[in-house]
């Protein structure tokens, strides 16, 4: 079924297909196995429900996928494969996260990190000949800014350095790192491969036969896999992927455009518009636009933190990626106070788009001065 458009292989991979199996794979609760048997232990194994699920994500990709517990844990697996004295290159303003886990290296001595703009096309295809480890968020977190990934992953580098891109805003359907010359892609499967904003997980996909292993190895030794009822949620969330997709960039580039316009708002980012920094850069090579965006209020921050909770059918709530939207000021995230302090990270999900419309609209007017 390799030839399948993408719309029809999150409905169909990963099953069994044997008769008298179950149509959908099943949560398999156990962590043992009996012998002789090639599965032993899941720490080391995993199961058939999160073979299914990075089978799934596997094939979207183009490559091999890893489930692990959390996005994080996904990432802390590239990231602790560098050795003492390595060079690590992230954008200026990473994930939380991953600004922690760099933070610590930098202060065991054991990496170097430069921090780029991620906007900076030169200065990443500069560092790709001196750096162990490229590190990409695109797009990026809150401020959605688009790296140029064909230009970046396809530029020479110095022997053994690794590119790997975190692609959770964009999944699958909006852009394939691999295709552009990524050794990893990283997605956090808690939002919108899951979709449900009910699980934690976390995927690696490479193409890499000994970097596949290798990973696989370091997941067994950190005891990182995903859980079984994690797999089977992550699984029969995925399967709606592009159905959610479709709807929610519908409706991402519709509010988008109405806010730019909006009185009681400074700024919007979302690739889509023209007036974003990046448009060019996205409009080359993604497949479309995405269904997350921020947006700068007027006023001051207390009043961005209001409109966020007199929303009544926009969620005031962390994460992002699920099938309902949810909004929050991000400035007041521990880690995130260089952030404007009135902007708004809104995952747009699959609401009627006139019903998320009047929410915003009422907000922005009831909190104004």
């Amino acid at each position: 079924m390799t030839d399948l458009t993408p719309s029809s292989w999150v409905v169909s991979a990963g099953r069994s297909r044997r008769p008298g199996e179950p149509l959908n794979v099943a949560p398999v609760l156990a962590s043992n196995f009996y012998l002789p048997s090639d599965r032993i232990y899941t720490r080391g194994e995993g199961t058939t429900t999160s073979e299914a699920f990075e089978e799934v994500v596997g094939g979207l990709e183009g490559g091999r996928a890893l489930a692990f517990s959390s996005g994080m844990a996904a990432v802390a697996a590239v990231l602790h494969r560098l050795p003492v004295g390595a060079v690590l290159a992230v954008p200026e303003d990473p994930y939380h996260g991953v600004a922690g886990l760099c933070e610590e290296g930098e202060a065991q001595g054991r990496w170097t990190v430069l921090r780029l703009d991620l906007a900076d096309t030169a200065a990443w295809i500069e560092a790709a000949t001196t750096a162990d480890l490229l590190w990409l968020e695109s797009p990026a977190n809150p401020l959605i800014t688009v790296a140029d990934l064909p230009a970046i992953c396809g530029a020479p580098r110095k022997p053994g350095t690794i590119v790997a891109v975190d692609s959770t805003f964009a999944t699958p359907l909006v852009q394939r790192p691999l295709d552009f010359g990524a050794d990893v892609v990283m997605h956090s499967a808690t939002k919108f491969l899951g979709g449900h904003s009910d699980l934690l997980g976390g995927l690696l996909v490479t193409r890499d036969i000994e970097l596949h292993e290798e990973l696989d190895h370091r997941r067994k030794l950190t005891g990182a896999i995903i859980g079984a009822m994690e797999a089977f949620l992550a699984t029969r969330g995925v399967r709606t992927l592009a159905l959610r997709m479709d709807r929610a960039q519908h409706n991402a580039m519709i509010l988008a455009e109405r806010l730019e316009g909006h009185p009681e708002i400074s700024r919007v980012r979302y690739p889509g518009l023209p007036s974003h920094d990046t448009h060019e850069v996205a409009r080359s090579f993604m497949t479309g636009y995405g269904a997350m965006m921020s947006f700068e209020t007027a006023g001051t921050g207390e009043r961005a933190g209001k409109v966020c909770e007199v929303a009544e059918l926009i969620n005031h709530a962390t994460s992002l990626g699920g099938i309902e939207s949810t909004m929050e000021r991000r400035a007041v995230i521990p880690g995130q106070e260089t952030i404007p302090p009135t902007l708004i990270r809104f995952s747009v999900g699959c609401e009627d788009v006139e019903d998320l419309w009047a929410d915003l609209d009422r907000a922005l007017r009831v909190t104004r001065g």
